[in-house]
């Protein structure tokens, strides 16, 4: 890695860790500077304002990893409602990076952004349909093979877990507890099993 995409890299991963703690309208950019310990020059040459450096933080940041999160383990599952269960449970129990405090990064990008910034709501959008839609598409797989009822609605049971996600982490955030995900969880398992 050349030492520019070195220092924007640096800068994207500092900038984000300080946006999920603080929020992204009340973190400025000298914060930003201070935490990477880069020049304003060097901020200005990688970023030419904050909302592109915000919104190549959803792009070069969130999106490889929510894709690897969230959607391909979903896209290779025999069992996806098995699979989706299991990463609700990852991310809501066992993820030492998405603390309960702070919910959740693209939940709390979305509140924060998408009213406002036209280019955030695409972005932040995108992420939402590559995830209802690998969903989707591994619901429909497994009503083909037999593992799941063929009168489930998959676009259905994908709305239900995203909102219900989303929803728990905000909860969680409000509460600063780990307790409501464990309601979540248990009537997302009993949900699941009726499908099957």
């Amino acid at each position: 890695m050349k030492k520019s995409e070195a220092t924007r890299l640096n800068i994207l991963q500092k900038a984000f860790e300080l946006i999920y703690i603080k929020g992204y309208q009340t973190t400025s950019i000298d914060e930003i500077i201070a935490t990477t310990q880069v020049t304003k020059g060097a901020f200005y040459y990688h970023f030419k304002t904050k909302d592109e450096m915000g919104v190549a933080i959803i792009n070069e940041l969130l999106k490889p990893t929510f894709t690897k999160t969230f959607v391909e383990p979903l896209l290779q599952s025999q069992h996806p409602l098995d699979s989706i269960y299991k990463l609700m449970h990852e991310v809501l129990m066992d993820n030492e990076f998405l603390k309960v405090e702070y919910g959740c990064p693209a939940s709390n990008f979305t509140q924060e952004m998408a009213p406002w910034n036209i280019t955030f709501t695409k972005a932040l959008n995108d992420l939402s349909e590559q995830w209802e839609n690998a969903m989707i598409v591994s619901i429909n797989n497994a009503k083909g093979a037999g593992t799941v009822k063929p009168t489930v609605n998959a676009k259905e049971i994908a709305i239900f877990v995203m909102s219900g996600y989303w929803g728990v982490r905000n909860l969680g955030k409000l509460e600063n507890s780990k307790s409501v995900y464990l309601i979540y969880l248990k009537g997302l398992k009993s949900y699941f099993d009726s499908l099957q």
